[in-house]
């Protein structure tokens, strides 16, 4: 086991996605500070947070809730990359790779804790 939450590739990948969409979210127009662009980086903050205080949690149903819950905000996440296509606002082609890589792990490291 690693000694720290900072050495989990998927919670590495997802501290990196945070600060995609903190940049992509610069671009947004300014009345949307408090609609999308707020709640985007909620919850992509929410990711690697939860991933973070599930990583602490000594019991299997415990961590899973935590991860669970990253992988909701993940979807949430996924939600505003459509939102903010379909706005028409500029978004860097990979973002939506890196998304789905990190749900993939954060799955996969899911499935290791379940078995």
């Amino acid at each position: 086991m690693s000694s720290s939450f900072k050495s989990l590739v998927v919670w590495q990948k997802a501290h990196r996605f945070v600060l995609d969409v903190y940049k992509i979210t610069l671009t947004f127009p300014k009345d949307e500070l408090y609609g999308l662009t707020s709640q985007f980086r909620r919850a992509a903050i929410s990711i690697p947070a939860n991933i973070a205080e599930g990583y602490t949690r000594y019991g299997d149903k415990d961590k899973l809730r935590f991860y669970n819950i990253a992988q909701g905000s993940l979807e949430e996440c996924r939600y505003y990359l459509v939102l903010s296509n379909d706005l028409g606002y500029k978004l860097a082609p990979e973002i939506e790779e890196k998304l789905e890589e990190i749900s993939k792990m954060l799955v996969s490291y899911m499935n290791k804790i379940k078995v």
